[in-house]
């Protein structure tokens, strides 16, 4: 994919003089300001693929503040793609003007399929993309978060070879393809923690369809509630972490996964002088949909 980017870089922070830790943050963040961070990574490869096979349209899916689905429009305008949105939800069809992802998607020139919540988790039968063949004819099909062995792939390059001096990598986890990449390319000293989003522990199999190294782990604690379910204490932690580092974290994902890194630097879960490195994998386009909830709500908004 031949995309202007910018190479992400590591960002030190300093956890005070009472710390012998190295922490740092990957900036995946920064590679774009549309298609950033882990979704430019699953979606390289796998416009190279529908380019071979010459396809012109991508076809994916997602819910009304998918980063993936305002990554995967985003492509297919600055590479010529027409682009498919299957989205979650009926009762969004009148409401895609008053959602941040939803518009930003459609200005890039997506067109959506909405469907109803029910249909929406038959995605991947047989029969419910065989109606999608019939309905749009010939499309490059793309998984929901982007995870298939192409993503794989991309997800390979997040490390480089000067991140081997870290002991530890820790990255959220959505769809598991990600952190299959970044366990893919690690060493063997080094241990992979995943922060799943989402409630619940299926993701281990899934990530295990991928991981080619048994040097990882799941820290399950830190969902919130499950997915996009966040709580003014972990709104004011985003916050504080903006204001001391000058790093925004988006609420879904990078939010919970450095909350849950923090927590465990204070609780001691890592030994003396470790060498942390975090992954940053982008998603604050969601930022302000969130806030609009949280407007709502009355709820303090995310700065």
């Amino acid at each position: 994919m031949n995309v202007k980017v910018h190479l992400s870089e590591n960002q030190s922070l300093n956890l005070g003089p009472n710390s012998n830790h190295l922490l740092s943050v990957k900036r995946e963040d920064l590679i774009h300001p549309y298609i950033s961070g882990n979704k430019y990574r699953k979606l390289k490869y796998n416009l190279v693929q529908a380019k071979k096979e010459g396809r012109n349209t991508l076809l994916t899916f997602g819910g009304a503040f998918s980063n993936h689905i305002a990554a995967v429009a985003a492509v297919g305008k600055e590479f010529a793609f027409e682009t498919i949105g299957v989205i979650r939800g009926e009762e969004l069809v009148d409401k895609v003007e008053g959602n941040p992802t939803l518009k930003f998607a459609k200005g890039c020139g997506m067109q959506f399929k909405f469907v109803t919540r029910e249909a929406f988790r038959n995605k991947i039968s047989e029969e419910f993309i065989q109606n999608l063949r019939r309905e749009f004819v010939d499309f490059y099909l793309i998984p929901e978060g982007g995870t298939n062995e192409l993503a794989i792939k991309g997800c390979e390059e997040i490390l480089l070879e000067e991140d081997s001096k870290f002991d530890y990598i820790c990255c959220s986890v959505g769809t598991g393809g990600t952190i299959s990449g970044i366990i893919n390319a690690s060493k063997p000293h080094q241990k992979i923690l995943g922060f799943p989003a989402l409630k619940g522990d299926f993701l281990r199999e899934e990530i295990s369809k991928f991981a080619k190294n048994p040097n990882w782990k799941l820290i399950t604690d830190y969902h919130f509630g499950g997915y996009a379910k966040i709580n003014t204490e972990l709104i004011g932690f985003m916050n504080e972490f903006k204001r001391d580092y000058n790093i925004p974290l988006d609420p879904v994902y990078t939010g919970k996964m450095m909350y849950g890194v923090m927590d465990l630097l204070s609780k001691g879960y890592f030994p003396e002088a470790s060498k942390i490195l975090v992954i940053h994998t982008g998603g604050l386009q969601g930022i302000s949909g969130m806030n609009e909830l949280l407007n709502k709500k009355q709820w303090p908004l995310i700065s």
